[in-house]
């Protein structure tokens, strides 16, 4: 596994995996449960952002419903993909996410609206799995 090196939110593009991320919380959602091919999960969304832009943030699982509005956290072991033609970031079981130094990061008021452009809106792509043994393949469909 490659090491995972900071990166900033605008440089964000869909498809990316093992990200780390220093962001504020903006906004945050209340978990709820979505049916998925595997069966139920629960997720939360949230509104993050750094000096930079905004990005959405689906948080899986144990990570669900986490966060509060004015948190400075570090996100790492994430993946990204694109929605609407947005990048969005994930973090699911292998993901970590810590408490920063307040300081580290930009209050709220001083993150911009910009957020990361997909490079394909219209592509869609399944995360590549068969890195983590599970065996099958992405797939992508323009």
């Amino acid at each position: 596994m490659s090491e995972e090196q900071e990166r900033k939110v605008l440089d964000l593009k869909e498809g990316e995996d093992n990200v780390k991320v220093r962001v504020r919380v903006l906004e945050t959602s209340d978990p709820k449960v979505i049916q998925t091919r595997k069966g139920p999960k629960t997720i939360s969304e949230a509104i993050v952002g750094d000096e930079t832009g905004r990005i959405k943030l689906t948080l899986w699982g144990k990570h669900a419903g986490t966060l509060k509005k004015g948190d400075a956290v570090e996100i790492s072991g994430a993946w990204t993909t694109q929605y609407r033609g947005k990048v969005q970031i994930n973090v699911g079981y292998k993901g970590e996410i810590k408490q920063v130094e307040d300081e580290s990061v930009p209050e709220e008021s001083d993150v911009p609206e910009s957020m990361p452009e997909a490079e394909n809106p219209f592509q869609y792509r399944r995360r590549n799995y068969r890195s983590q043994g599970y065996g099958y393949g992405g797939r992508s469909y323009k």
